[in-house]
Order: C-alpha cells, then structure tokens, then sequence
C-alpha cells in the first residue's frame, strides 16, 4: 500500500480525484498527510471529510531560512513514499527536491514542453494557449526537478480547444477530460509498482 503526501495551495479539485480513486478501489494505498502552502484552503476541508490530518507550513513563516528543511522533516516523519503537488503554487528549492527525487509528482495543465516553465501556471496557461491559436492542448503529469516543470513526463492526455473558449472554459474542460483523470492514474500505477517490489519507478 502506497503513502501518500499531497501538496496544496487552493481548492483541491486534483487532491479530490485521487481521493475518490481511492475510495473506489483503484489505488491501493492512502493519502497520509496534506500540506497547504497557506491557510483556510479549501482542499484542508477535503482532508478533514476523508479525516486526515493536515497542516499548513508557509514559505512566508521562514523569513530566514527553514523552509525547506521543515518540508523534509514533515514528509519524512509521514513516512510517505509518494507526494503529489495538486495544485501547489509554492515553488520548491532544490534542496527539498532531491531529498524526494522521482518521489514528487505534478500535474501541469498543458502538454509540455508546451506553454510550461517559470510564469506558467493556473490560467496563465489556458490564456497562453488561447493566444496561440492551438486547437489542441491537455495535461501533463510529471515528476518534478529543480528545473520548472522539466522532470520526466509520467502520462499525458489532449483535449480539444473550441473556437469559443475563454481561458475559464479551457481551464474546466482541462480539468474534467485530463487532469482528475491523469493524476489519480499515475498514482495507480506506481502503486502497483511499489506492491510489485519496484525500488525505482519504471515510468522514469
């Protein structure tokens, strides 16, 4: 069975997929602790109707350094073997990073390497890929590295771009047909992974 940490900053529409997958049998394991990046969070209230325990532990309460090092001793003494960013809009240092390398997963609401990277996040992407003119765009599920979204790609999936949308429309549709599909499947698989025996993720 798979532990799981999860990485939060909003309302936790991805952390509630996972958990409805979970719930439905479809991934063997169980989300131990969510992290907010600040408080009143919606998606600490879908941790606390699924009761677990969450916290918040803010950039902005480290004024001079710590920040990273309280992540590390948190999700160590969770003892999680996989934690999911749905939604996190903190960036995370380095130094957090390799203590979980190929350990952390993100869903980006783009298919990279397009519309991704540092600036690239929330409707800033649907916005981006608007003015493009694409008429296909999606979500990516990758693991994360000290480089803005360009750790290796996990699983991938397209959704169409209608003439009428505006980034909001986008977004929601990006939402339903890819990621609370994605991000629940890569949890899956790794989960079966990890009930294998695997040591090293063979989606990397």
């Amino acid at each position: 069975m798979i532990r799981i940490g999860a990485m939060v900053s909003g309302g936790g529409t991805n952390l509630q997929a996972v958990l409805d997958a979970i719930d439905a049998g479809k991934i063997d394991g169980q989300v131990v602790t969510v992290v907010s990046s600040k408080e009143g969070a919606y998606a600490m209230e879908r941790a606390a109707k699924h009761n677990i325990p969450s916290v918040v532990i803010s950039k902005k309460d480290y004024p001079n350094g710590g920040f990273e090092k309280a992540l590390i001793d948190h999700f160590k003494s969770m003892n999680v073997d996989l934690i999911i960013l749905a939604g996190y809009m903190t960036i995370l240092g380095e130094e957090f990073i390799k203590a979980f390398e190929n350990k952390i997963m993100n869903i980006h609401p783009a298919l990279i390497p397009s519309f991704c990277g540092d600036g690239f996040y929330g409707l800033r992407v649907h916005k981006a890929a608007l003015e493009k003119g694409v008429k296909v765009t999606g979500a990516t599920v990758h693991f994360v590295s000290p480089i803005t979204d360009a750790g290796p790609i996990i699983l991938q999936k397209a959704v169409e771009v209608l003439d009428d949308d505006t980034p909001e429309v986008l977004q929601k549709r990006v939402m339903e047909q890819a990621e609370w599909i994605l991000l629940p499947e890569a949890c899956e698989d790794i989960a079966k992974q990890l009930d294998e025996g695997e040591d090293k993720w063979a989606l990397i």
